[in-house]
């Protein structure tokens, strides 16, 4: 599955296409299942190619883009999925152009009706609510390509919500392989029933990143809408409901009313939920600080000077471990909005585990 910040614009895609009854076909859904040294994108991407020729996300940048795009096209004309590999037996003029010496192979399903998209309106309701799952695509059988297209399995919190194989064996043996893990990457997995071979793309199902911003100001305007553009679930929490933000919000943005003693019982928090703190008014700051320490945080970070700094870890009692201040890698930031980039970026380097070194500078996997 895309990962869970980019999984919105692709849902919203899906859903454009429903809306508009498939029309000029219907669209088809490009799904990266396996790849090979470097490459631009990793197993479970996805891009969206629709009949009017809209493109929503992409795979790989580049020639094997446009010609993943082509082949979607023949894909909707003919509304029979199709398998394509770029590596050194095929494709092989589009990989040359991708220069980045790696291999790819592609699962391309035509979409045609309401009933296409029960998986992806499964996997969206589970990730909506913050849970987490599984979601199973069977998409070769004994090496050809599982026509007119795949079928899944989508798994929500240890319940089985969406089912294409019926009550069959099959089902049984998906369910052994997904009910009581969940996978640590996409990965390809192999399995015979029933004297077949089949290949199966297993996939997490993570909820995306939740973003709490303490204060209504212009650095915390900037620092949703970075966000937003991210992905990531964006609250935006002040102490006054009366507080109008200096400048528009994305419509996605939930703004909330709650004191700090009111923060933890009002809003929910969990280990993919970062808060940045930044109402400017140095008390307040503190006692937010004070009332989110406990709370199981991926990130906890505030603004101000080191000086300020330094007067927020000794009026909240945190640590250095448990509190980013000054937020914010060190990009020369001035503006609020270049102050909003150096905190999610730093937030993203946290939660990646990377040291937010120069790429320029470092020799390892780009990708983890």
């Amino acid at each position: 599955m895309n990962t869970p910040q980019e999984f919105g614009s692709l849902l919203a895609g899906l859903r454009r296409l429903a809306d508009n009854g498939f029309a000029q076909g219907g669209g088809a859904l490009a799904t990266l299942t396996q790849t090979s040294g470097s490459t631009f994108r990793r197993a479970g991407a996805r891009m969206l190619v629709c009949g009017d020729g809209t493109v929503v996300r992409g795979l790989s940048g580049g020639c094997p883009e446009a010609d993943i795009i082509s082949r979607a096209r023949e894909v909707i004309a003919e509304g029979t999925a199709r398998i394509v590999r770029y590596d050194r037996e095929s494709g092989l003029d589009a990989l040359l152009e991708l220069g980045c010496g790696g291999e790819l192979e592609v699962l391309i399903e035509p979409l045609t009706k309401a009933r296409d998209l029960d998986f992806i309106d499964s996997a969206a309701d589970c990730l909506a609510a913050r849970r987490s799952g599984v979601l199973a695509t069977v998409y070769r059988r004994d090496g050809a390509v599982m026509n007119p297209k795949p079928r899944r399995m989508v798994i929500d919190e240890g319940r089985i919500v969406v089912n294409e194989f019926g009550a069959g064996l099959i089902s049984g043996v998906l369910a052994d392989m997904t009910l009581d893990r969940l996978p640590i990457a996409p990965s390809v997995e192999r399995f015979t029933h029933g004297g077949n071979a089949y290949e199966v793309l297993l996939e997490a199902l993570i909820p995306p990143y939740a973003l709490f911003i303490v204060g209504i100001n212009a650095g915390a305007v900037a620092l949703a809408r970075i966000a937003a553009v991210l992905g990531w679930q964006v609250t935006l929490v002040d102490d006054r409901d009366d507080r109008a933000p200096p400048g528009l919000l994305p419509d996605n943005v939930r703004r909330v009313t709650a004191t700090p003693q009111q923060i933890t019982e009002q809003l929910d928090f969990d280990a993919r939920s970062f808060a940045v703190v930044m109402t400017h008014n140095l008390g307040r700051d503190i006692d937010y600080l004070r009332a989110l320490g406990d709370v199981p945080l991926a990130y906890l970070g505030s603004l101000g000077s080191r000086q300020r700094a330094a007067r927020l870890y000794a009026g909240s009692g945190l640590s250095a471990e448990q509190l980013r201040a000054p937020a914010g890698l060190d990009l020369g930031s001035e503006t609020p909005e270049e102050i909003a980039l150096a905190i999610s970026a730093e937030i993203l380097a946290v939660t990646s585990g990377r040291a937010a070194e120069s790429l320029s500078q470092t020799t390892g996997p780009i990708h983890a």
